[in-house]
């Protein structure tokens, strides 16, 4: 049986390079996509290389049509379908009432983080559905589109409500066809991605109003993650899992 192939969008860091290195250790042959910073996905790949897991990476802005294709197409010529899809990638800007935020501003944040992965799940399941393969399918959302971020990333929230909709839609349509579809939701966890809001320490500010009393780390994401990947969660799609400290 040949090793199954996992994309995972936005992985050089934070819970994206957590997942490529936990699904690395857990027998996946890795495609690490990234869309600016080289240096550190060709790091994490010399990582799990050093440790006897397969994994590779590509360059590809996924909002970007032509972008995705070609990220899709080469995996294929050099080393297969991919059964396996983590669509991590997202961005946030500043934060921000909403009444200053720009529509140039919505459109940035919802190519990525909507249109990005909408893209990635069609040429994901073209992939499972041209080589016969049964699939799994993990979005990356956040509580965010539950409680809505207000006066931080109203829009950015509002993207994630978009993805809890359409992983629900796209699970249903895809369950017949042995694709499941599911949906993990951090809360606050430490990252990098804080930062590019303005507010590094955000995490910690947030804590104790989380009633574990603490804030999360990328690792305890990427075991749900992987977990949904996997065939021990083969009876669940349209599933939602929070990893958020019992918010």
């Amino acid at each position: 049986m040949s090793t199954p192939i996992v994309l995972i969008t936005g992985g050089s860091r934070g819970i994206g390079a957590a997942t490529a290195r936990l699904a690395a250790r857990q027998g996946f042959h890795v495609v690490i996509n990234y869309q600016h910073n080289q240096a550190r996905a060709e790091q994490l790949v010399n990582e799990i290389r050093a440790t006897n897991g397969l994994a590779e990476c590509l360059q590809a802005d996924i909002s970007n049509q032509q972008d995705a294709q070609q990220l899709f197409d080469t995996i294929l010529e050099q080393w297969g379908p991919i059964s396996a899809l983590v669509n991590n990638a997202g961005i946030l800007e500043q934060q921000s009432d909403f009444i200053d935020i720009t529509p140039e501003r919505w459109h940035r944040v919802f190519a990525t983080n909507v249109f990005g992965t909408m893209l990635c799940c069609q040429h994901a399941i073209t992939h499972m559905r041209d080589h016969h393969l049964k699939g799994s399918i993990v979005n990356v959302s956040s509580l965010a589109s539950v409680f809505g971020s207000p006066h931080e990333y109203v829009d950015y929230a509002a993207s994630k409500g978009a993805i809890d909709s359409f992983t629900k839609g796209l699970a249903k349509e895809m369950a017949a066809q042995g694709i499941r579809v599911n949906c993990v939701r951090p809360g606050s966890i430490y990252t990098e991605m804080h930062a590019d809001g303005g507010e590094a320490n955000r995490v910690d500010r947030l804590a104790p109003n989380i009633p574990m009393q603490r804030g999360g780390q990328a690792e305890e994401v990427a075991e749900a993650i992987v977990w949904l990947l996997s065939e021990k969660a083969s009876y669940c799609t349209g599933s939602f899992l929070d990893v958020a400290g019992g918010r």
